[in-house]
């Protein structure tokens, strides 16, 4: 790739990682709900990031850990993963970056890998499931993950996952519930004041929020609701619940569409829009339409296009620029 094309190429910050010894297990779940297999390595991935313009991609594994009663092999397979990614980000500091995974329901191995990751392997920041097991992220069990995560002003992926509950027949899981997860997670945590209550830890929502931002006024009737007080203050307005829901960041991941780039764009605030691929989990060849639909969206304010691709994610994550320009210090 030419240099000055890589310097002003998308930074990608849904993009996924397979390490070796998982790929077996993550191409099992895929073909278990009737999802096209993934395959993920270095060439490949930097292969396919030339093609699509694609300087930067922030590297993330977005797979149940562990089953709901191992913590110890959710820790182990979170250090393994985390390590993996770590390497590659140092062997191509211009290419790629990561989110750690966490171990999570598990609290305090959640926040010891948060520490190892952020502290020692210089991740970018942290992803986390939309529900973990059937616990969603605002349960109360979380919060000292969010209070050390705010206090970082660390960045979270919030990546979704199956609900609880079987598959509806005929309808893969990523079609329509990992939307729904997502839109349900976000409502979650805004619901017990999450992000209002940590201002400073940045939550990335993939796919456009799910269905956040089109149904966003139906979801602030929550703050008319008997349970409409969070536990830390005085009931909010509906108005207020709109604010707090626009303080997530959005990804277009899948979402630059007709009908769906124009309800992200109406909603969300400029900065908090950034590029997405979902490479591998989407195939090549079904999001390179995407990349086409959003490069030709006619309806661009001058300078906004840019800053969805890269500068917005310069600005969360200022790191990410210096890579480009080979400066970046792991």
């Amino acid at each position: 790739m030419d240099p000055a094309h890589t310097r002003s190429g998308r930074i990608d910050v849904h993009q996924h990682v397979i390490p070796p010894d998982l790929a077996r297990a993550v191409t099992g779940r895929a073909a278990a709900v009737g999802w096209p297999a993934p395959a993920w390595d270095e060439r490949s991935a930097i292969a396919m990031m030339d093609r699509r313009s694609i300087a930067t991609g922030v590297l993330s594994f977005a797979a149940p850990l562990a089953g709901p009663d191992d913590l110890a092999g959710a820790r182990e397979v979170a250090r393994g993963v985390n390590e993996y990614t770590a390497e590659l980000v140092r062997n191509r500091p211009d290419r790629f970056g990561h989110f750690a995974a966490l171990p999570l329901p598990d609290v305090d191995g959640a926040l010891a890998e948060a520490a190892h990751a952020l502290d020692e392997l210089h991740a970018d920041g942290v992803v986390v499931l939309s529900n973990v097991h059937g616990r969603y992220l605002g349960d109360p069990a979380f919060e000292p993950l969010w209070a050390e995560l705010d206090a970082r002003a660390a960045v979270v992926l919030v990546h979704p996952t199956a609900p609880p509950g079987a598959p509806v027949p005929d309808v893969p899981p990523p079609l329509a519930d990992f939307p729904s997860d997502t839109t349900r997670a976000a409502l979650h945590l805004t619901m017990r004041g999450v992000p209002r209550r940590y201002p400073r830890m940045r939550m990335i929502l993939p796919h456009a929020g799910g269905f956040l931002p089109y149904a966003a006024h139906r979801f602030a009737l929550a703050a008319r609701l008997p349970n409409g007080e969070t536990p830390d203050g005085p009931r909010r307005t509906p108005e207020d619940f709109v604010t707090d829901l626009r303080r997530f960041y959005f990804d277009t991941a899948i979402s630059a569409a007709p009908a769906t780039l124009p309800s992200l764009l109406a909603f969300a605030a400029p900065e908090r829009v950034l590029y997405g691929s979902d490479f591998p989990m989407l195939p090549e060849d079904w999001g390179t339409g995407f990349d086409t639909a959003l490069d030709e969206y006619p309806h661009w304010d001058p300078g906004r296009l840019h800053a969805v691709n890269r500068g917005n994610a310069e600005l969360l994550m200022p790191c990410l620029a210096a890579a480009t320009k080979g400066t970046r210090d792991l």
